[in-house]
């Protein structure tokens, strides 16, 4: 099988063409493999090869199994493969083997997917782009020079640059739709609870975060949340499944939805105006397809409030992080990246009441969404406030990285926090992507629809987000944009 005829199908198309006797599960893995071959060391998506024996292990399962020789990558970041290391993209824990699968790997592995590798991830996912100092940056198949966003960056470029049609990704704060808009992918954030988390963690950053994927085509991404849906054994709750496979419900009309556009921002002021064209357009879009479409000058929700309560979070939880991966490892602050540390110190010297005030808080804006909620069934907005930036665009210049050395050295994590240096590191982590905290606060589904390139052919997402539940509603209607505007045959020109 050569690489046309591989990257003319989807993950459901690859599979059937295994059922079908018409390839055979080694041609798939040998087209993936020599794909790799070919282009990753340009965006540097893949950084751990897993070897062929692992590989085929899934392949022992029935024809019948969803994805059954279909070729897939996880991410390095909490979903473990046993007997290989899960990084996180830092150095600290690039050599600890995992001695169990993740709950997701698992259902993946019994799928019948063939997983060859693990993607390039930010350290500890903890921002938009992916440029870890382990294993450098991962690169936009779109224009190399480029970010693919993160924190499920490699993962979107080995899609975008046709290794796999569809790779393991996960979402704390937009780090799937992140890299969907950046790379011209499809981006599916799923409702709280839908998708297992463990055994190796329970909920995720305090739940905000979850498993999925980034894909070509809107199938596939329904497709594999019907293969992860569903809690495990050790899970804190139930949450409700439908009662329909999400398979079943692509291309069903979604019937006449109310959207509500809004590119307002109190974090960046000033998006991009081709952020701004490509969420009008998508509103044109929309109404031309008989929804009702209206605009709003502001957002429906106190966006610079939730972005400080979500950062203190995210802080907060990256302290944890640092600790837990130093009794793991026995490392020092030696096997972390600066930025880390940084977010380490400030997070460890948060009061607690501060973060339990920050905890709350999420049931204020969930409240604000649900009010927005009772007259628009959907909120649209950019997936990011700019193009896919360049690579190295939020590197600390030399004196400010000094600076901050000196201070983490002095252990003065409380002045940390009101310094101009963590302001701008704020500014420069969340300006570019300021719309995408919303659902991982409030728990609700969101998508990123690639529907909008710039002159310069680089894509800019829309996002789309529903009430708590309404998964399967975004999938009927991305299938309705995808048949719309397909984007499936839009290639970059690696």
């Amino acid at each position: 099988m050569d690489h046309d005829e591989y990257a003319a199908h989807d993950a459901v198309g690859l599979a059937d063409l295994v059922r079908s006797g018409e390839v055979t599960r080694d041609e798939l893995v040998a087209a993936a493999r020599a794909r790799t071959a070919a282009v990753n060391d340009r965006v540097n998506a893949v950084v751990v090869d897993v070897d062929p024996p692992a590989a085929r292990a899934s392949a022992e399962l029935a024809d019948d199994a969803p994805f059954a020789g279909v070729p897939f990558l996880l991410k390095d970041l909490a979903q473990e493969l046993v007997g290989y290391p899960t990084s996180g993209g830092s150095r600290s824990l690039s050599t600890l083997p995992a001695t169990e699968n993740a709950a997701v790997v698992e259902r993946w592995l019994d799928a019948g997917l063939v997983v060859l590798g693990k993607t390039n991830t930010p350290e500890f996912g903890a921002k938009g782009i992916t440029e870890p100092l382990l294993f450098g940056p991962a690169r936009n198949p779109w224009d190399t020079d480029r970010t693919p966003g993160g924190s499920s960056g490699g993962s979107a470029a080995a899609v975008a640059a046709g290794i796999v049609p569809c790779a393991a990704a996960s979402d704390g704060g937009g780090s799937i739709r992140i890299p969907a808009s950046a790379c011209g992918l499809f981006g599916l954030k799923a409702s709280r609870g839908l998708l297992p988390g463990g055994p190796q963690r329970g909920e995720p950053i305090g739940g905000t975060a979850t498993h999925g994927v980034v894909s070509r085509s809107v199938r596939d991404t329904a497709a594999m949340l019907d293969v992860l849906i569903g809690a495990t054994d050790d899970a804190p709750y139930l949450a409700a499944v439908p009662d329909e496979s999400f398979a079943a419900q692509v291309g069903r009309d979604p019937g006449r939805l109310r959207v509500a556009v809004c590119t307002a921002s109190a974090i960046n002021p000033e998006p991009d105006p081709e952020a701004v064209a490509a969420a009008h357009d998508a509103g044109e879009l929309l109404a031309g397809l008989g929804h009702d479409v209206v605009h709003l000058d502001e957002a429906p929700f106190d966006d610079a409030a939730l972005a400080r309560d979500f950062l203190t979070t995210w802080f907060v939880s990256c302290a944890a992080q640092v600790e837990e991966a130093k009794r793991a490892s026995g490392s020092g602050d030696g096997g972390f990246e600066p930025d880390t540390l940084l977010m380490a110190a400030i997070g460890r010297a948060t009061a607690s009441v501060d973060f339990v005030r920050a905890v709350e808080n999420r049931h204020t804006h969930l409240r604000r969404l649900a009010v927005f909620h009772e007259t628009h069934d959907l909120l649209l907005t950019p997936t990011t406030a700019t193009a896919p930036p360049r690579i190295g665009a939020f590197e600390q210049p030399a004196a400010v990285q000094v600076a901050q050395k000196a201070l983490l050295t002095a252990r003065v994590g409380g002045l940390l926090r009101h310094l101009p240096v963590v302001d701008r590191m704020i500014t420069q982590n969340l300006g570019w992507v300021p719309y995408t905290q919303l659902a991982n606060l409030t728990g609700r589904p969101a998508m990123s629809v690639p529907l909008h390139w710039t002159p310069d052919g680089l894509p800019i997402g829309v996002q789309l987000v529903g009430r708590l539940g309404a998964d399967g509603l975004l999938l009927r209607l991305a299938a309705q944009l995808e048949q719309a505007r397909p984007w499936f045959d839009r290639r970059p020109p690696l």
